[in-house]
């Protein structure tokens, strides 16, 4: 009877340590919206973008199993602090005030925020050239909140309600916007495109407090193990090739940044 006992107490710990390894993939959180280069979907569903790329690499590096988890931004954080997600991956910056949520790894790019506004438009990104002028951003980003900052007393509205980059952009192209914030790399499929051939970057913003250092892994407070991980195959990529040669897929300058 006891060997029986210790038989199935066996078989149960073998099927709880395999469910176990069954669900140790990591679920890496991404914008359900494009954002490409970085991120976007083929027609077959395929992800693609540099991130996606860059991502995959990552977890590889790791010797990790990671899922690709859509959720919508401004949700994101909380997916990640509830545990439905166990990572941000989605082009998310280091900032002071995202830092007293959750943590992050280190940096894996750096690209500066921009005004986009029609080449006829005479502003120059400072908020007296914005005066009386309709600002749009995506909702629960930096750039909403330097628009914030710097527009909300001066210009007519600022519209940081967007979920995704394409939703505000159109909205510029329909006149309902006069300017919009976002990151200036995201900015070029559209600035090169036919709709966006009379718009440009009237200035690259700054500022350190609100856009941060840089982009990283966003992680739960207290994860230090698996930051610890995602620091070593970051440094790994960077190292061995594997970055630069995602890269240069994409771009024709450093991503990485200073």
């Amino acid at each position: 009877m006891k060997k029986t006992i210790n038989i199935v107490i066996a078989a149960a710990f073998a099927a709880g340590l395999a469910a176990t390894q069954a669900s140790a993939e990591i679920k890496l959180g991404l914008d359900t919206a494009p954002y490409p280069p970085f991120a976007d979907q083929d027609a077959s569903g395929n992800r693609t973008g540099f991130e996606i790329e860059l991502g995959n690499a990552v977890c590889e590096a790791m010797g990790e199993t990671c899922v690709w988890t859509p959720i919508a931004w401004d949700g994101i954080i909380p997916a990640l602090t509830s545990g439905k997600i166990d990572a941000i991956f989605a082009s998310m910056s280091i900032t002071e005030e995202r830092m007293k949520t959750i943590d992050f790894s280190d940096k894996y790019y750096n690209t500066p925020a921009a005004l986009v506004a029609p080449k006829s438009m005479d502003v120059d990104g400072s908020p007296e050239s914005m005066k009386g002028k309709v600002v749009g951003a995506q909702i629960s980003t930096i750039h909403a909140n330097y628009a914030e900052k710097y527009y909300k007393d001066v210009a007519d509205s600022i519209k940081v309600n967007y979920q995704g980059f394409d939703e505000h952009n159109n909205d510029l192209v329909a006149g309902r916007l006069d300017a919009v914030i976002g990151d200036s790399l995201a900015f070029s499929d559209f600035l090169n495109s036919d709709v966006g051939k009379d718009f440009e970057i009237k200035a690259y913003l700054k500022d350190e407090a609100i856009f941060g250092k840089g982009v990283g892994v966003g992680l739960r407070k207290g994860d230090d193990e698996l930051k610890a991980k995602f620091n070593e195959a970051i440094a790994k990529v960077r190292a061995d090739g594997t970055y630069d040669a995602i890269a240069k897929k994409y771009f024709d300058f450093d991503i990485y940044g200073e």
